[in-house]
Order: structure tokens, then C-alpha cells, then sequence
């Protein structure tokens, strides 16, 4: 009885499900950002539904070709989208041990999100001179004002939270102190801002 005890036991600390190790291999470190951007997902999903329930409930909106300098979002976008090329290049280099490579790429990566924020502070600038306030504009709809710097300032705060954890990254990439893993879970964060931006672009800006 003890010995089929014994090899019960066995077998469920042999199986990925029995304990003492993660089911999906997958760490403690990437868990954690995957839950973590699982709930912001659900942030910014809520902040554009919102939006769409209430242009449509509204009946009007301005037109934003109108307003928002499209060639310049335009822009944005791309650079941020060439940053998410220039991060992917860094997670490859870190898991084939192309160490060198590395800390480059990842400082291509936070200038890009650094023009990004410079693009956006321009606009913003050029919107608050226009008269946009955050609950009062010149185009006659309050609510447009609103959800553009609700919107862009939100996922503004992330590039710009971003930034700062890649350059901490590539500094503690530099000098030794984290694995490839670590590379890989600022990638995973770097590509959902950039993914967010995209839907913001096409329902803000576009539609």
C-alpha cells in the first residue's frame, strides 16, 4: 500500500501539473507580465468601447481629418511600429546569445519610443493651442476633447513607462545581471504598447 502510495506520489511530481514546476514552462517573471497585460488589455478595451458607445450615442462628431494632423499620427505610428521591429531583432539576439547586439537594438527601441513622445507632445501642444480642453473644445462636441487626452495620455503614460524600463533593461543587460528571459518579457510589454497604439490610430484618428 505504502509502495503504491509511494509511485502515486511519484508520478504526480513527474507530471507538469503535479507541482513544484509551471504547467505551461513558463516562469514566474513572464507570468506575471502576461497577467499583467491580460488586466490592461481590459483597461484600454474599456476606455474604446467606451468611446465608440458614446460618439455613437451622440449622433455627431468633429471630423478629425480636419483636425488631428494625420500625416504626423501617421508618423507616430510608423516609428512605433519600426520599434517594435528593432525590439524583436534585440529578444532574437538574447536567445541565440548574440549578447553584443543586444543593448543596441534595445536603445534603437527607446529612441523610437522617444520620438514617439515627442510626436505626441507636439500634438497635444498644437490641440491645447487650438483651444481643446480636457472637457471643453472649439468643435462644439465636449466629449471629443475628453477622450483624446484620456485615450493618448493613457497609453502615453505606458510608452513612457516603457521607455524607462528598457533603458533600466538595457543597462542591466550591459553589465550581466539578466538572462535572455529578461529581454524577452520587456519585448512582450514593448509590442502590446505598440499593438494598443494601433487600434487607438484606427478608431481616434481614422474612423
Amino acid at each position: 500500500m505504502h509502495v503504491t502510495d509511494a509511485t502515486e506520489q511519484e508520478r504526480l511530481v513527474a507530471s507538469p501539473w503535479g507541482g513544484g514546476q509551471s504547467p505551461f514552462a513558463v516562469g514566474w517573471p513572464k507570468l506575471m507580465m502576461w497577467l499583467f497585460l491580460v488586466s490592461d488589455t481590459l483597461t484600454f478595451a474599456g476606455l474604446l468601447a467606451g468611446y465608440g458607445v458614446m460618439r455613437i450615442s451622440l449622433g455627431r462628431w468633429p471630423v478629425q481629418g480636419g483636425i488631428f494632423n494625420i500625416w504626423l499620427v501617421g508618423g507616430m505610428t510608423f516609428i512605433l511600429i519600426c520599434s517594435s521591429a528593432t525590439m524583436a531583432v534585440a529578444v532574437a539576439a538574447a536567445k541565440s546569445g548574440d549578447r553584443k547586439r543586444v543593448t543596441p537594438f534595445l536603445l534603437a527601441t527607446v529612441f523610437g519610443g522617444l520620438l514617439f513622445l515627442a510626436g505626441q507632445y507636439y500634438e497635444w501642444s498644437h490641440f491645447i493651442h487650438e483651444g481643446a480642453r480636457l472637457f471643453s473644445n472649439p468643435w462644439g462636441v465636449p466629449q471629443f476633447s475628453a477622450t483624446f487626452f484620456i485615450t493618448t495620455g493613457f497609453h502615453g503614460a505606458h510608452v513612457t513607462g516603457g521607455v524607462i524600463y528598457l533603458l533600466i533593461t538595457a543597462l542591466r543587460w550591459a553589465r550581466g545581471r539578466i538572462q535572455p528571459e529578461s529581454i524577452e518579457i520587456a519585448g512582450l510589454y514593448w509590442h502590446f504598447v505598440d499593438l494598443v497604439w494601433v487600434f487607438i490610430f484606427t478608431l481616434l484618428y481614422l474612423i
